[in-house]
Parts: structure tokens; sequence; C-alpha cells
């Protein structure tokens, strides 16, 4: 297991090179989306409509951060469960998102796309939102507003300490 501090303005050159076990402090832009924002992402895709964000390159984080609070740019950030998206994740791989990051295991046919897409599953530690949100240095909301927390964001981040889960290899530390 190595640690390595990573940017995702650079992902192509390292995505392919991570280790399930390995540990990440990662810094630069991360998109929030749960399911809700999935499903309409979904939708803009099979119409053929312009998306809130490029999915090449992309990391999405599985979160709804709460308010900001004192001199932070986000309240609480921590991952949501996966597995909510894991009937969205082949279509995102395949539009060129690279990296994950939630909580909890995949299902066969996430790993199966990793494989194919070349993309990573990073952990995030559950209940420890108040820490993530500290990584935090900015937040602007960039689409479906009305869905409040579970809105699409874009967050720049810095030293965001993560684990890779799954590798693009399909290895895994589930």
């Amino acid at each position: 297991m190595s640690e390595y501090n990573l940017n995702t303005g650079n992902i192509n050159e390292w995505v392919l090179n991570l280790r399930a076990g390995d540990r990440v402090l990662l810094s630069g832009t991360v998109y929030t989306a749960r399911d809700a924002a999935h499903k309409r992402i979904e939708s803009l895709i099979s119409e053929n409509k312009e998306l809130p964000f490029d999915l090449e390159g992309a990391v999405i984080y599985y979160a709804g951060p709460t308010p900001a609070k004192d001199e932070l740019a986000v309240g609480s950030i921590g991952p949501t469960t996966s597995s909510r998206m894991d009937s969205f994740a082949e279509l995102m791989m395949s539009n060129g998102q690279k990296a994950m990051i939630g909580k909890g295991d995949r299902n066969a046919a996430v790993v199966d796309a990793m494989k194919k897409h070349g993309a990573v599953y990073f952990a995030a530690i559950g209940g420890a939102g108040a820490l993530y949100s500290r990584c935090v240095t900015e937040c602007t909301v960039i689409a479906f507003e009305e869905l409040g927390c579970e809105s699409v964001k874009r967050l720049v981040v810095k030293d965001f300490p993560l684990i890779v889960a799954i590798d693009s290899s399909g290895k895994s530390l589930y």
C-alpha cells in the first residue's frame, strides 16, 4: 500500500496506477451527486442534452453537504451509501467519469464497468463529515438547485483523505 497526494486535474495520469488499499490525499475539482441528481443526469444523457458538468475525467462524490457554518465552504459532508448509484455507474463511466467517492461495497456490474473504463472507487469514512468539510475550500451549486442538499455542487478540495476501495483492475478491499 502506498500514499499519494493527487490532483483531479491530471487524473488520467494516475487513475490506472492506484491499487486497492492505497491512501490518497485528493486535491482539485470534485462534483457532488446523489441518486436524484444521477437520475436527472441519466435523463439529460438519454435526451442528448447538455450536462451540468463535463463527465470526462470527472470525480463524483456521493454526498449531500449541509449548509456552511462559520468560515467553512460547506457544512458536514459525509458520504452516502454508494450502492444507491450502482444502476447509473456504467452510464457515467461510459461518458468519461474516472472516480467515485462514497461508502460501502459496489456490485459486480460496477466493478466490471470500472475495469472496462479505467475508473477507481474511493472510500470515504462514514461519520467523518465534519472532518471532510475542512478539506473543501469552495462549494458552488451548479445544477438542480431545487434538490437542496442533493443538488449538484462543484467542490474544490485540498488534501481530502481517501482510501482506494476498488481499483481499476477490480481488486477490492471488500
